[in-house]
C-alpha cells in the first residue's frame, strides 16, 4: 500500500475517533508534541525505522517517551500503530493528523522565511495582515535563511509571495541577460 495511503487512513481514523469523543483540542496537542519529537529527534526516528529493534522494545520505548506526556488515547494509538508494525510512518500519519485538525478549525499554516531572525512584534503584524488577507485565523512560523540575502519569502498554504533580495537580483540578472545591446 502507498505510504500517503497508509497515512491518510490512519490520521483520518484517529481523526474521527477524537471527534466522536469530543477530545479534538486535547489530542490535537498530543499530535503536536508527537510531531515535533519526530521531526527534531533523529535518535526517535532510527528507533522507528530500525528492523533490527523488536516490536515489543519499540513499544516499551514509545511507552517510556510519551506515557504522563499525551492522552491515553493517544498512547493506545501510538502502541497501535507499532503493533501493526506500521511505526515508520507515525511522523507522516502526525503530519497529516495537524493539516486534518487545521481544516476543521479553519487555520491557515504559515512559514516566514527571512534572511535574518525577526523580531516578535514584526511577526505579530504580519500575523494580523495574513489573517485579515485570508479571513481565518494564521499560525504562523518563522525559518531563517541567510541564502535570501534580505527581504522574506511568505508561504501560506500553496500560496508563496517571494520578496527576497535573492530573488530580485535573480530577475534583474534574467532581464540584462535577455535585453539586446543596440
Amino acid at each position: 500500500m502507498d505510504q500517503s495511503k497508509i497515512n491518510v487512513r490512519y490520521a483520518k481514523a484517529f481523526f474521527e475517533l477524537a471527534k466522536e469523543k469530543g477530545l479534538t483540542q486535547e489530542l490535537r496537542k498530543d499530535a503536536g508534541l508527537i510531531s515535533s519529537v519526530c521531526s527534531s529527534s533523529s535518535d526517535f526516528n532510527l528507533l522507528l525505522d530500525s528492523p533490527v529493534i523488536k516490536t515489543s522494545q519499540k513499544s516499551e520505548a514509545i511507552k517510556l517517551i510519551f506515557t504522563e506526556k499525551v492522552h491515553p488515547l493517544s498512547l493506545r494509538f501510538l502502541l497501535l500503530i507499532t503493533e501493526n508494525k506500521r511505526e515508520n510512518y507515525i511522523p507522516g500519519i502526525f503530519r497529516n493528523l495537524e493539516d486534518m485538525y487545521r481544516r476543521e478549525e479553519g487555520i491557515k499554516a504559515a512559514v516566514l522565511t527571512s534572511a535574518q531572525p525577526l523580531n516578535e512584534s514584526l511577526i505579530n503584524q504580519v500575523k494580523e495582515i495574513l489573517e485579515k488577507e485570508f479571513s481565518a485565523k494564521v499560525e504562523l512560523s518563522q525559518k531563517v535563511d541567510a541564502k535570501l540575502i534580505g527581504g522574506f519569502v511568505i508561504r501560506v498554504e500553496d500560496r508563496q509571495y517571494d520578496a527576497s533580495l535573492s530573488t530580485q537580483l535573480k530577475k534583474i540578472r534574467e532581464q540584462l541577460l535577455h535585453t539586446e545591446l543596440k
